[in-house]
């Protein structure tokens, strides 16, 4: 790979995102620069998300070293679809937040076909050349609050506290990992930096002021004071239940302070003399630096105004470490905004992504969720429940069935709707009656689909950076929650297509075995083009009536979807048709192939097998068949022997005015027809197909002996397990076996 440039182009598909993902990383790795990639990984993906779903064409991301920086460009082919900063509802744009956060400047460039966003990265181990700047789009570079659009089939999403960013690898996603989510200015310091400047402080005031011990007290959320570090006797007595509201005016109005044992630090603290400082914060009060001694009056005001210089270096030292820390929670938020999107990309299957929805919500953000779907004229029904307690699942499920409350529409807010719950729910669910509880509409196209409802332990009150989490979460759960029920009305829809046009039943037959095999492709998305019909015809006019006859087909229409299925339902109900008029095998091909030349443009190739069966006297049976343009049957024969049973003949729906005729094979007791779609002879592995060299005659001969369903059951194994990947074709097969 060229050391100064790097470039790759993948195609507009979901799983081309963490393909790009993967060749940025790989590239920064041969590059030595891999302290970048996690940066780097994370904005190339939100960029390859944005081709592929808003440009909706392939994609170009390529990586240059220039000036010290990385440049990393993702280029996309649709140049007149310009983007900008989203809003909340956008369409687009909305990995542009993430690429502000990120980058020390961005930019759009255009021409006349293609469009690119780029970004900037500093060499690791160098302060960047470039500073934020006004990009292309006239946006500026700074930090931004909303999260992008994130993207990746599968990862963690996690991340370890007071460290970087878990970079985003290819694997299952674990519920149980958590994160460090953006919080107040008066979060709790404790990364190692935070701890470092503490314990210096500490140990520097009580060198510089002679005390016994110093201290630094952090405020927590709640208003509580928290020993940050400690040192001498202060390091050996409890804090208590010293709050910040409880502290002195000097405190608040940042002044030092000397005090005897009444005050309420030094009693907390259990001193007979005290000097503290306040540390502070963009004007808020942080935390306490204090000096104490067993001695009263041990302090003075010169004392004092030494430890108030001492306390306003700590602070900005504090500070420097509370903004990185601050940094960091921010990238842990983007990585599991982008990965959470990935894993919800993930899957189309609807109760799989309301769980998934609720696992990633436990435990980062919330002690359970819950998530409502709303159907029309309905009320909202509750579809899933998920607990961090598993013991506390039922509890909690009952008390939300028997909530009466109606759920927000509009927009997240506080949920109080367990509360009217009856009594007897409400104790049965024991402490998860009284907590806190917050809903976030699922909205996507336009209308609401559902809800996410979250709660945490009364005590525990929701941070501003949890609800600002779920609320960006919720805007993507509700797209990947209506892709799902998308998905599985359209299955429905053509799963009972596919069924009405393949037959109710297989008839039996005097004499022959019969088995029929038929396995669509892919996830059932979409209607195949193959089918298959064995059904009785009743005797031939003025023969006896007890000598009845049968017909087979088994055809493949050219394409899937709505127009192969029109194609597919005009051939098998034809052939019924047709047959029952007592036409026979070449005048039913014929017909049915000035029907489709009929339909003109709406009309589909179509190669078909069709065959009359009819029963002889002595040992085994008669079939009449034609082969029009469809892989030839097989006939085995009791010693092994595989011999093709039928001759080619143009396929269906290209000329008009084709003489048609039939082969006839005398199927004699323990012989076996094989009659297939190409779904199995064209089966393909590694640059391989399964009927290469004769590799379905050959599959078939081992089939010796075998009962009509054991060979079908053979024979389809066969197909599934000829190459690692699923087939991308219909599967069909009929065989008949003289008994």
């Amino acid at each position: 790979m060229d050391r100064q440039t790097a470039s790759a182009t993948f195609p507009s598909a979901a799983t081309a995102v963490a393909d790009a993902r993967r060749f940025v990383r790989k590239a920064l790795a041969d590059w030595g620069m891999d302290e970048a990639a996690d940066d780097a990984v994370l904005a190339t993906s939100e960029l390859a998300t944005n081709a592929v779903a808003y440009a909706g064409t392939s994609f170009e991301v390529s990586l240059r070293l220039e000036d010290g920086d990385i440049k990393i460009e993702v280029r996309d082919r649709h140049p007149t679809r310009g983007i900008e900063m989203p809003g909340v509802t956008a369409t687009s744009g909305r990995g542009l937040p993430s690429i502000a956060r990120i980058a020390a400047s961005w930019g759009v460039s255009y021409d006349h076909r293609t469009k690119g966003v780029w970004f900037r990265l500093p060499r690791p181990g160098t302060e960047s050349k470039a500073v934020p700047s006004v990009a292309a789009t006239g946006q500026d570079a700074g930090p931004a609050r909303a999260a992008g659009n994130g993207t990746a089939r599968r990862g963690r999403a996690g991340r370890k506290s007071h460290d970087r960013a878990e970079p985003a690898r290819d694997g299952a996603g674990s519920a149980g990992d958590t994160i460090d989510l953006p919080v107040a200015g008066d979060r709790l310091l404790s990364s190692p930096a935070a701890v470092e400047a503490m314990e210096d402080g500490v140990a520097t005031v009580r060198e510089v002021l002679g005390a016994e011990g110093a201290a630094v007290l952090l405020t927590e959320r709640d208003g509580r004071m928290i020993m940050g570090s400690s040192t001498g006797t202060a390091a050996e007595m409890p804090l208590g239940e010293l709050s910040a509201a409880g502290l002195g005016p000097a405190a608040h109005a940042g002044s030092p302070w000397v005090a005897g044992g009444a005050d309420p630090t030094a009693t907390a603290l259990r001193a007979r003399s005290l000097a503290a400082a306040p540390l502070e914060s963009q004007g808020r009060l942080t935390g306490v630096v204090v000096a104490v001694s067993s001695v009263p009056g041990r302090f003075d005001e010169a004392d004092g105004a030494r430890l108030g210089r001492l306390a306003d270096e700590m602070s900005l030292s504090l500070e420097k470490a509370r903004v990185g820390e601050l940094e960091r929670s921010w990238r842990g938020w983007l990585s599991f905004v982008a990965e959470a999107s990935d894993l919800l990309a993930g899957t189309l299957d609807q109760e799989r992504t309301m769980a998934l929805v609720a696992q990633l919500v436990v435990p980062r953000l919330a002690t359970w969720c819950a998530v409502y779907t709303v159907a029309e004229a309905e009320p909202d029904r509750l579809a899933y429940v998920w607990h961090a307690d598993e013991n506390r699942a039922d509890g909690l499920r009952d008390l939300l069935e028997h909530a009466g409350a109606a759920l927000p529409t509009d927009g997240p807010g506080p949920w109080n709707g367990l509360a009217t719950a009856p009594e007897e729910v409400r104790a049965a669910a024991g402490a998860t009656a009284a907590d806190h509880v917050y809903a976030f509409p699922l909205i996507a196209r336009g209308r609401r689909i559902g809800t996410i409802v979250i709660g945490r332990p009364s005590g525990d009150r929701f941070p501003r950076s949890a609800i600002e989490l779920a609320e960006e979460l919720s805007r993507r759960a509700a797209l990947a929650v209506d892709n799902a029920r998308l998905f599985s009305a359209q299955t429905a829809m053509s799963s009972a297509l596919q069924r009405s046009l393949l037959p109710p039943g297989i008839p039996e037959i005097p004499g022959l075995e019969v088995a029929v095999v038929y396995e669509p492709a892919g996830e059932g998305s979409e209607v195949g083009g193959d089918f298959y019909d064995v059904f009785e015809t009743g005797p031939r006019p003025g023969g006896p009536a007890s000598a009845s006859r049968w017909r087979f087909a088994i055809g493949d229409v050219c394409g899937t979807g709505p127009e192969a299925a029109a194609v597919t339902g005009l051939a098998r109900h034809a052939l019924r048709i047709l047959a029952a008029e007592d036409m026979s095998v070449p005048d039913v091909l014929a017909r049915l192939n000035r029907l489709i030349l009929g339909e003109g443009e709406r009309g589909r190739l179509l190669t078909l097998l069709h065959g009359e069966i009819a029963a002889r006297r002595r040992d085994g049976v008669r079939i009449r068949l034609a082969s029009a343009g469809h892989p030839l049957p097989l006939v085995l024969a009791p010693d092994g022997s595989v011999r093709e049973a039928a001759s080619a003949q143009p396929l269906l729906g290209v000329f008009d005015g084709v003489d048609f005729h039939t082969d006839v094979v005398d199927l004699r007791r323990g012989e076996v027809l094989l009659c297939v779609t190409d779904g199995v002879t064209e089966r393909r592995a590694d640059g391989r197909l399964l009927g290469d060299g004769d590799g379905l005659e050959r599959l078939l001969a081992g089939c010796t002996g075998l009962s009509a369903g054991a060979v079908a059951a053979r024979i389809q194994r066969a197909v599934r397990d000829f190459g690692p990947e699923p087939s991308n074709d219909d599967i069909a097969l009929i065989v008949l076996r003289a008994s």
